[in-house]
């Protein structure tokens, strides 16, 4: 059975433009990179002649990392979901400070649905708000009692 994540893939458009958010914005670490092609007759994609830029990105912990796709050939369709449709994901970060991050993210233009929501638990307060990458995908922050 399953024993552990490995990475979460999300397809891009512009593979730069999001390194540059994930890395310079949110502070990950570029990991690595693969140009990829797959075969005349398909591959574990199930996209026969697919050619795609991966770009890995994480903390470097050897922990979980978020693999940025990019389709070259075909390209990706345009459309999005939005939070609440079936086949819609999100990413979510735990963070020390909510409120420092709402504050710092948002100097540098980042979209969030609402100010961050908080509640305090026997444990201490919890916090949680969501937001959106440059291309719209959708990413959680929260603040877990100390």
């Amino acid at each position: 059975m399953v024993s552990s994540f490995n990475h979460t893939g999300i397809v891009v458009r512009d593979v730069q433009k999001m390194v540059t958010f994930y890395t310079d914005v949110l502070g990950l670490k570029k990991l690595r990179e693969i140009d990829s092609v797959a075969p005349p007759g398909g591959d574990h994609t199930g996209v026969p002649g697919a050619r795609r830029k991966l770009v890995f990105v994480g903390f470097g912990d050897g922990g979980h990392q978020i693999e940025l796709v990019h389709y070259i050939d075909p390209p990706s369709p345009a459309g999005h979901l939005d939070k609440h449709q079936f086949g819609a994901t999100h990413v979510c970060f735990n963070v020390a400070d909510l409120a420092r991050l709402h504050r710092e993210l948002s100097a540098k233009g980042v979209r969030f649905v609402t100010e961050p929501k908080f509640r305090d638990t026997p444990n201490g307060r919890v916090g949680i708000v969501y937001a959106r990458d440059p291309e719209g995908n959708w990413l959680e922050f929260i603040q877990a009692a100390a």
